[in-house]
């Protein structure tokens, strides 16, 4: 369900866990625990590429809005950013430039990305590397340019861009009728060739592309290109049937599909134009795009380079000399692999306490994001096998008492070997064990690293300034311990995957970090359906929990989310029909009278991949059936699969930290609820 999140492999250890170059951030005199008010002002690295020869490397922060120093909420902005060595980077655009798809010009002269000025649609801007100032390079007409991509010779823009208007349909809604047709309403991306020259190119030309195309690189050569295309806009498409087609520029000829069965992540042409590199699944049934191929552009035929392994590939890029790298997750660590061109390994990077995540490379240099235990990503540099971080985000870390972080494996009930990252309270456990908060990611076909694990919804170091233990588990179903352990969840729904929460929990008890009476639990999505499990039917494993746009009702569920067929092939492997009474027996409203675990429950009111009415129902069930276990039911107005405002994020992990402190540091289920409208520190916004 939820995609894309980063983690990786067991280290063999059994309910002791080792130490994994976290040490956490010596006490100083001036040293505090962090805060809600922290997380809402932190930074991190946005995107990054690297110059094509090597020399520069150019990167986005992303901020959200400060809304606790009285800044006007809005969402994620990114500031362009320019890097020549390590602490070198300065501002590249005027302060306010919100910018994205920052790319080089093949010629390595200029900076590209697509901006949207005032009273205009998002277009491709430029901006010189030697002086200048910055300038609109390529537009669409009366819509946004989604992605674009440089011709080789850097004399044509690609614009990926939105289906033109439909006017009569505007004039329609104008007058009031602005009724929505459910799925039937959706139109393809188009896609235009614009000369690049001194003026912007008044009269892009079409290119024919096919089906519902998503994204685009040009072939060496400029003749060809390598799009991915869909069926439809439709979510659904984009998870289960999007595929890699290599196209004739000229005449929006197909000149080959590459037929693989599955999931489909990052997408890379060789520099020869020979080879495509693709990280997909193995199958229709992977539950994720983790496994690395190299296919053949003439042919279309493709191999996978690590099927099976216990590992999951997260980005590749080819070296100059037609080497790919790629970043590859094992377990809970991370390493860069390098692969000859024919696809044999040739030698592995070993980053230490580093998680890397996101690769790019320009001549002989190498760009990684990595994050830490101690700090969110930041941009590092790869050398002789020496990764050199080049920016410092956030140097009020070095004021914050961190929390110890380790990985820690356990064995469950059944013999499977579990791994999962702890943060150790401030200070450490007390004897007998700390209140300890399970946060529990999405998917599930993903997993958690051990680097930087806090954020609004995660509470990882908040908590642990507080005197909580958080540990995060990378239970059945997770990525980065091979296809075979993700799938070990499928036709399963809440069985061995929700056991593991609970063997957790024994193994934590048992090895003196948690408090076998203070445990809850938190998470969103899949995260939010083992809440709501952990609430309901192991009711009393869980003292306190915390869900977000969660699922309670899997028949319910099915007919209201927007990605019907991932649920099919990825996880539950039947259709509801053919097991009405086993899906409600693995919901957990069918286990509401077991529910005496307080449980505080949050959700986007326009999700519209978990329903907020599955929110609903597990709200309305326990408020009539358990009228005396408390109940709360937050929603956020306009907010989807995830809180994207800065006041929502921080309202949330204010909420939740409060939730916490409420039933689970004290223990006490029976605490009256806390007041409707928590306090937050926030200044009044200031007047223009």
């Amino acid at each position: 369900m939820e995609r894309g999140q980063i983690t990786h492999m067991t280290r063999k250890l059994l309910v002791t866990a080792a130490l994994l170059g976290s040490a956490s951030i010596a006490a100083t005199a001036s040293a505090r625990p962090m805060t809600p008010e922290d997380v809402a002002k932190m930074e991190s690295l946005g995107e990054l590429v690297v110059a094509p020869d090597g020399n520069r490397v150019a990167f986005t922060t992303a901020r959200l809005p400060d809304v606790t120093a009285g800044e006007d909420d809005g969402t994620t902005k990114q500031q362009l950013k320019l890097a020549y060595g390590p602490d070198s980077a300065r501002a590249f655009l005027p302060e306010g430039m919100n910018v994205s798809g920052v790319q080089f010009s093949p010629d390595g002269r200029m900076v590209s990305f697509l901006y949207t000025a005032e009273d205009e649609q998002r277009a491709v801007w430029g901006i010189p590397v030697d002086g200048g100032g910055h300038r609109k390079l390529a537009e669409v007409a009366d819509v946004d340019v989604r992605s674009y991509a440089w011709s080789p010779d850097g004399g044509t823009l690609y614009l990926l861009a939105g289906a033109a208007p439909d006017e009569a349909r505007d004039k329609q809604a104008d007058a009031g009728f602005d009724a929505v047709v459910y799925e039937e309403e959706s139109r393809l991306n188009r896609l235009f060739s614009a000369r690049v020259g001194e003026t912007v190119d008044a009269a892009p030309q079409a290119v024919i592309i096919p089906g519902y195309v998503s994204g685009i690189q040009i072939a060496p050569g400029g003749a060809t290109a390598i799009v991915e295309s869909a069926p439809s806009p439709r979510v659904d498409d984009s998870y289960t049937s999007k595929r890699v087609h290599v196209i004739d520029l000229a005449r929006g000829r197909v000149l080959q599909v590459v037929e693989t069965p599955g999931k489909l992540g990052d997408v890379e042409i060789s520099p020869d134009g020979r080879q495509i590199s693709l990280i997909a699944g193995v199958d229709a049934n992977d539950p994720a795009e983790t496994t690395l191929h190299l296919a053949d552009v003439a042919t279309g035929e493709y191999r996978a380079l690590n099927a099976g392994a216990p590992e999951a590939t997260v980005d590749a890029e080819f070296l100059a000399d037609g080497r790919l790298a790629a970043i590859v997750d094992v377990g809970a660590q991370s390493v860069l692999r390098i692969y000859g061109a024919d696809g044999t390994m040739e030698r592995e990077y070993d980053p230490g306490a580093l998680i890397l995540s996101d690769l790019e490379i320009g001549g002989e240099t190498i760009a990684v994001e990595a994050h830490s235990p101690q700090h969110p990503p930041e941009l590092y540099v790869v050398t002789d096998g020496q990764f050199t971080r080049w920016t410092r985000h956030n140097p009020w870390l070095a004021d914050i008492d961190l929390g110890n972080q380790r990985t820690f494996t356990y064995t469950a009930r059944d013999g499977q070997e579990i791994e999962g990252v702890l943060i150790e309270p401030v200070g450490r456990a007390p004897r007998g064990g700390a209140p300890t908060i399970f946060d529990v990611h999405g998917g599930p076909e993903a997993h958690e690293a051990n680097g930087w694990q806090t954020g609004y919804s995660s509470p990882g170091q908040v908590a642990a300034g507080q005197g909580y233990a958080v540990f995060i588990p990378n239970y059945r179903g997770s990525t980065a311990y091979g296809t075979a352990f993700s799938k070990q969840h499928q036709g399963d729904y809440a069985g061995k995957e929700f056991d593991d929460l609970v063997d957790g929990k024994r193994a934590l008890v048992e090895a003196g970090v948690a408090d076998a009476d203070r445990v809850g639990l938190t998470g969103g999505s899949y995260g939010g359906f083992a809440t709501a499990w952990g609430s309901t039917y192991y009711s009393q494993e869980f003292a306190a929990g915390v869900m977000f746009v969660g699922i309670s009702n899997n028949i319910s569920k099915f007919g209201t989310t927007d990605i019907p067929n991932e649920m099919y092939l990825a996880h539950e492997l039947k259709w509801p029909w053919e097991e009405w009474d086993h899906l409600l027996e693995r919901s957990p409203i069918y286990h509401v009278d077991k529910a005496e675990t307080p449980l505080l429950i949050m959700h986007g009111d326009s999700d519209p991949r978990v329903s907020p009415t599955q929110s609903y129902e597990l709200y309305r069930h326990i408020k009539v059936r358990k009228p005396e276990t408390p109940v709360r039911l937050v929603l956020y107005p306009g907010e989807g699969h995830g809180n994207a405002r800065a006041a929502s994020r921080y309202d949330y992990n204010v909420r939740m930290m409060r939730w916490f402190d409420t039933y689970l540091k004290t223990g006490d289920r029976d605490a009256p609820l806390p007041g409707p409208r928590p306090t937050l520190e926030i200044d009044a916004p200031t007047e223009d």
